[in-house]
């Protein structure tokens, strides 16, 4: 058991240095924290001021001694601590055909039901912004292409009607061909204004644009294939200026036998979404065949298609409803450090006791959140359940407590550092030693069995999470050297390895990388994710995409990714790879280049927005291809 001591208290001298390292902007790693938000505008200063005093105000009054011990002493992380004091729940995945079918109301006024897919996407932006500010992680929509093709069809029908009413000299076939033409153009504007909304619309006070996923692929009706062909040709568009967009980011649904092989019915839009990927890094590729996906699926029901958030998330498993991603999501999450378990652990008894005892720490912490969460009410999120978005909301009165619904969602052990903490363990990390990595799938195991003994314990759905750490990289890496000192291997960069990934500085190829990371997806039901490093201007080999993306869904990966340079000249609006000269206009100033890069699994228009662990591991990034 781990030894309850009195834990030193936070200080208003700790708090009034952070106020003063906001209005300085001095501090990047705070102000920074997020790149998707600019820390450094009115508004990003502002919710920076109310996020370290609510992270201030929960550790004292919220937190049970032995897990504000546990943070003091940098053995876990309590993710969007600032947030629990208002009872938020992280990510959600939007049921967007019901909300668009019945309408809905954003505090403001009523959105009656679309007649047409440019009033259906814009009405989905929407949707994104009003759910943003309620909730404190990402949000996704699980089924774009099935949800958005009935309005699709209603754009058809009243441009056919219309035609019909000019007594044209043609047949019916004729105009019924026009219509299709008419509706294919604007669905394709549609999208555009879709995607230029999600990347203009701000939400939180102003300090960023909706966190926002869309999930898509599998729909093979006329009208779904138009949604889909028509969003990855405006993603290769880009914005106004021809940047590339960071939002949303999009996952394209693998499936055998609907776009997997040749002559599958939706193989050439997987084809255009390599072509997209290769000049936009999005979409990222989920495999709905991975066993541990496979397992829900039922052919002709979308609902029961693996949806993925984000740079990882997942939920399926449900102990209270159905078990699918519509209206559900993860309520909360706590990281685990494994290196300062290992480095404060002689023997591997001591270091798997130790983790079992920081285990039920953080299992009782987060029971202690739900806890909490659940006895908010319905009307203190009048969007997100007011209008229905969880499963179950619309069920209830306005003056009802949330267990009802929230208890359908996840709570998540996440845990970062495998590789380093097999390097303090037994001197080699999973990339370099078979020894390491059957350690390595025993330890993700054991906290896998955790989660599952917690769910039947509390009965709700626990569950492991392959840590997004960005912020937390470096914070748990700058503790650990004040400690230990920098160690070869272990505490000698600015980072830790994210979750069970291969180090990123770490030569290895690419069919390798995804073999040996594959064995961890099965365990981590909350959320996972494979990156592929390329190098070079990808888009001239999309074949090698092609064959990457397979090898993925060969090996039992549930969520994959490829990285690449996406660079644009701001001078002269040239999309590739730029070394250090613009190859279309030869201007050599670095500050007139836009580099585009993946910091955990969203993308970032500019690089001064990463923090310094984060700059400093895309710096260590090697090449896979």
């Amino acid at each position: 058991m781990v030894e309850i001591k009195e834990a030193p208290a936070s200080t208003n001298i700790d708090l009034m240095q952070d106020f003063k390292d906001i209005v300085s902007s001095s501090n990047q790693d705070l102000i920074q924290e997020n790149a998707n938000v600019d820390g450094k505008s009115p508004c990003g200063q502002m919710n920076k001021f109310a996020g370290e005093s609510a992270k201030f105000y929960a550790k004292q009054n919220m937190l049970r001694p032995e897990a504000r011990q546990a943070m003091e002493d940098n053995y876990i992380h309590i993710h969007d601590l600032d947030y629990m004091p208002t009872g938020t729940a992280t990510c959600c995945q939007i049921p967007l055909g019901k909300l668009l079918k019945k309408g809905f109301n954003t505090g403001h006024g009523h959105m009656r039901s679309p007649q047409s897919i440019m009033s259906a996407m814009a009405l989905a932006a929407i949707v994104f912004q009003s759910n943003q500010n309620q909730q404190h992680g990402g949000q996704s929509f699980q089924a774009f292409d099935y949800d958005l093709a009935p309005y699709v069809k209603k754009s058809y029908e009243k441009r056919l009607h219309k035609l019909q009413q000019y007594q044209l000299p043609l047949d019916q076939k004729e105009l019924e061909k026009l219509a299709w033409n008419e509706t294919d153009q604007e669905c394709y504007q549609a999208c555009e204004a879709f995607i230029h909304n999600l990347n203009s619309l701000h939400s939180r006070s102003g300090g960023q644009v909706p966190f926002t996923s869309i999930n898509y692929g599998t729909d093979t009706s006329r009208e779904g294939r138009l949604i889909i062909k028509n969003l990855l040709l405006a993603t290769q568009s880009g914005l106004g200026k021809g940047e590339t967009p960071i939002f949303p980011i999009q996952i394209f649904k693998m499936k055998k036998g609907v776009n997997f092989y040749k002559g599958d019915p939706n193989h050439d839009l997987y084809q255009l979404a390599l072509e997209t990927t290769a000049k936009r890094l999005f979409p990222n590729f989920s495999f709905i065949d991975a066993p541990f996906n496979l397992a829900y699926y039922e052919e002709g029901n979308p609902d029961s298609e693996v949806a993925y958030m984000g740079c990882r998330t997942r939920i399926m498993a449900n102990r209270h409803g159905e078990e699918n991603s519509v209206g559900r999501g993860n309520i909360s999450f706590t990281s685990i450090n494994l290196v300062k378990i290992a480095l404060t652990t002689s023997t591997m008894e001591a270091f798997m006791q130790k983790l079992e005892d920081y285990a039920e720490i953080v299992i009782r912490q987060l029971y202690e959140r739900y806890l909490f969460q659940t006895n908010k009410l319905v009307n203190n999120f009048t969007f997100l359940h007011g209008e229905g978005v969880w499963t179950g909301s619309d069920e209830l009165n306005s003056g009802d407590r949330l267990e009802k619904v929230l208890k359908q969602g996840s709570l998540s052990v996440g845990f970062i550092g495998l590789a380093e903490c097999l390097k303090v363990l037994i001197g080699k990390h999973h990339g370099e030693s078979e020894q390491a990595q059957e350690l390595g799938e025993e330890i993700v195991s054991f906290l896998r069995k955790k989660c599952d003994e917690a769910s039947e314990c509390y009965d709700l759905n626990y569950s492991l999470i392959a840590t997004p750490a960005e912020g937390l990289s470096g914070r748990f890496t700058k503790q650990d050297q004040k400690d230990f000192g920098r160690i070869e291997g272990v505490t000698d960069r600015d980072y830790y390895t994210n979750s069970f990934h291969i180090p990123v500085y770490y030569p290895i190829r690419a069919v390798e990388k995804i073999k040996r990371e594959a064995v961890y997806h099965p365990y981590t039901n909350a959320g996972h994710i494979t990156y592929i490093e390329v190098d070079g201007d990808i888009s001239k080999n999309v074949k090698a995409i092609d064959t990457l993306v397979k090898t993925m869904a060969e090996s039992g990966i549930g969520y994959g990714s490829i990285n690449h340079p996406v660079d644009r000249c701001k001078s002269c609006g040239y999309t590739g790879m730029i070394d250090n000269e613009c190859p279309a206009c030869g201007i050599t100033d670095e500050r007139q280049f836009d580099r585009i890069r993946r910091i955990t699994g969203y993308l970032v228009g500019t690089m001064d927005k990463w923090n310094t662990a984060k700059a400093s591991e895309e710096h260590d990034r090697v090449r896979h291809v």
